[in-house]
């Protein structure tokens, strides 16, 4: 009999889990699917096109709000199971608390782990062509999806001084598109403005594609394609172009070594690296929080306060979870520390509040 129960109750978490998540899901397309018809008004783009690309965008979103989806997932479950009587009938049963939430803790590991190792790095890979779809879409027109201030970089070598700026990124910085180059002369003094479609890092310079050369006191010159040294590697051009959030699970720990061996800091990196090894437990304490406050009669009254009680505790270890992150950004917390805090805080406070409710 416990075995299906437990069977049960797991799925009917996982549905309710589920049916909160593709619910977020079409009302987030549905949202970007909208602000980017507004962008890209005047342009001959097809809605289904538009369409595609919000569907690329918003699993990225999704993943960080997938600890509230758990969270409100767990809660509606419990409160439906207490509104039909079915816990009360479980309790009759002989099963304690423990037995009909262990269910949906082993349910929130596996979402965890599903989460971490497959779903991030589709989420990763969406994002990106997402970014490709944009810069195709609406190329560099006022109307493009680009940055308010772009995207900047500072060169020195023999030749002299370049100042790049670029509107998007793409691969991890490696392509740039919508680009303007200031190039200086070895003694600062100025030698021409470069505007191109897009370039390419390859090993020991930049190409640039469809380009028109200014020079003082000369026509501007238009060339297919033109050669700028540097001296930067792919490392250093991810360092400042990649987010943590936009790097697979998986290439994490490259992209750490990397970093290192160039000198560059890694926190954010382990930072996000520890929090996609914590999400199994982080979804594991959301269930313990939602089961902390909807697990008591549904006859006994009081249902709005603990729903708003169980929304105001997510809530608040989302705030943790951010000044955490915060602090390890900053070197202030190591990220080990900000990556576990908020799952040890969440998972002890719906531990604590279950112990106190069943056992007294």
């Amino acid at each position: 009999m416990g075995g299906i129960l437990g069977r049960y109750f797991a799925g009917r978490f996982v549905s309710a889990s589920l049916g909160v998540f593709f619910g977020l899901f079409v009302l987030l397309v549905f949202v970007d699917y909208i602000d980017l018809l507004r962008r890209a008004g005047g342009l001959a783009v097809s809605a289904f096109v538009i369409a595609q690309a919000s569907f690329y965008r918003v699993p990225q979103l999704l993943e960080r709000m997938m600890p509230f989806c758990i969270l409100i997932g767990g809660m509606s479950c419990y409160l439906a199971l207490s509104r039909r009587l079915e816990l009360v009938i479980a309790r009759a049963a002989g099963m304690s608390a423990w037995q009909f939430i262990s269910p949906a803790l082993w349910s929130a590991l596996a979402l965890g782990v599903f989460a971490s190792t497959v779903f991030n790095p589709m989420s990763a890979y969406m994002q990106e062509r997402a970014k490709q779809m944009e810069a195709e879409l609406f190329g560099n027109g006022a109307g493009g999806l680009q940055d308010a201030n772009g995207f900047w970089i500072n060169q020195v070598t023999n030749e002299g001084q370049a100042i790049i700026n670029a509107a998007r990124s793409q691969r991890q910085g490696t392509l740039l598109s919508g680009l303007t180059v200031f190039r200086f002369e070895p003694d600062f003094q100025f030698k021409e403005r470069i505007e191109a479609r897009e370039a390419t890092l390859e090993p020991g310079f930049w190409l640039f594609k469809n380009v028109r050369r200014y020079t003082l006191g000369a026509l501007p010159v238009d060339e297919e394609t033109f050669r700028l040294a540097t001296t930067l590697t792919e490392a250093q051009i991810r360092n400042n172009f990649t987010t943590p959030e936009s790097v697979s699970f998986w290439q994490l720990p490259n992209y750490i070594r990397s970093s290192e061996s160039s000198g560059f800091a890694t926190s954010g990196y382990r930072l996000q690296y520890h929090k996609l090894l914590a999400k199994p437990f982080l979804l594991a304490a959301m269930v313990m929080l939602a089961a902390s406050v909807s697990l008591r009669f549904f006859r006994f009254g009081g249902v709005q306060k603990m729903v708003l009680s169980g929304v105001a505790a997510g809530f608040l270890l989302y705030i943790l979870s951010k000044v955490t992150e915060d602090l390890s950004k900053a070197e202030l917390m190591h990220p080990l520390a900000a990556a576990w805090l908020p799952v040890s805080v969440g998972g002890l406070a719906g531990f604590l509040a279950l112990l106190y409710q069943e056992d007294g």
